[in-house]
């Protein structure tokens, strides 16, 4: 083989295991952000669960007939385990969204409750978390986003196969009242 032939040679295989280095770690990198994501919605969902006691417990004093919707609150908060699977989390979380809904409802029906302050300061503090759970899912999404565009696209979809880089699973959160058209009344 003639040299300049061996120097044209290792010159492409060098270029090809650099850029394949360069698309490997901006997969890892593009994951471990997707990671980020996923641990700051996993905090946000943590904090409130915890807040959850406080609220039940309140609401429990004002409405003592309201026991299922209580009870139910509770055992969705407990069914949630650190290492369950996205989907799961997602069903469990959406179901909670729901129920809390509820909760809050309750409050017109009593008006004492309304005007307690506890209850005040739990509400406000549950929209807030809520608030961070949606920002916290929107990074998420969007780390999941960029993830996916890396192993769909050419070339770095070559080095994603190689390496067994799979596509991951948008968080989303859907309550069935999250798409029913608002009523109008006048």
């Amino acid at each position: 083989m003639p040299p300049e032939l061996t120097i044209v040679l290792v010159v492409l295989l060098s270029a090809l295991g650099v850029w394949t280095a360069l698309a490997f770690n901006r997969l890892v990198g593009a994951r471990n952000l997707m990671r980020e994501g996923w641990s700051g919605i996993d905090v946000q969902l943590r904090r409130r669960r915890n807040l959850i006691p406080s609220l039940v417990e309140t609401v429990k004093a004002y409405g003592r007939h309201e026991q299922d919707l209580l009870q139910r609150v509770t055992e969705l908060r407990a069914e949630a385990t650190p290492d369950e699977p996205m989907g799961e989390t997602q069903n469990r979380e959406n179901l909670l969204t729901d129920h809390l809904k509820r909760l809050f409802a309750l409050a017109e029906a009593y008006p004492d409750l309304k005007a307690n302050t506890n209850y005040l300061d739990l509400q406000r503090m549950l929209t807030d978390i809520e608030d961070q759970i949606q920002m916290a899912r929107r990074y998420y999404n969007g780390a999941v986003r960029d993830y996916n565009t890396r192993v769909e696209s050419f070339p770095s979809n070559v080095v994603a196969g190689l390496f067994r880089f799979r596509q991951a699973e948008f968080f989303q959160v859907e309550a069935a009242t999250d798409r029913a058209a608002p009523k109008v009344e006048m």
